[in-house]
């Protein structure tokens, strides 16, 4: 699934993303360390791996969006 970056600390690394419904979506530290980023800026499309749907969604993996 592809999303947009929202916001992100680089502290905790941990942040949000907005799915293309405008949906926002948090993810925390384990979900961003997966993708084996360093940084990520609001604004970059990225790929994100989950379970659940919806209210419900958990994301479990975030790493940048490649062609």
């Amino acid at each position: 699934m592809q999303a947009t970056s929202y916001t992100y600390d680089p502290e905790t690394r941990t942040g949000s993303v907005l799915l293309d419904d405008g949906t926002p979506v948090d993810f925390d530290a384990r979900a961003f360390d997966a993708g084996g980023l360093r940084l990520l800026r609001p604004g970059q499309r990225v790929r994100i791996d989950g379970s659940g749907e919806g209210a419900e969604l958990r994301i479990t993996l975030v790493t940048l969006q490649t062609f």
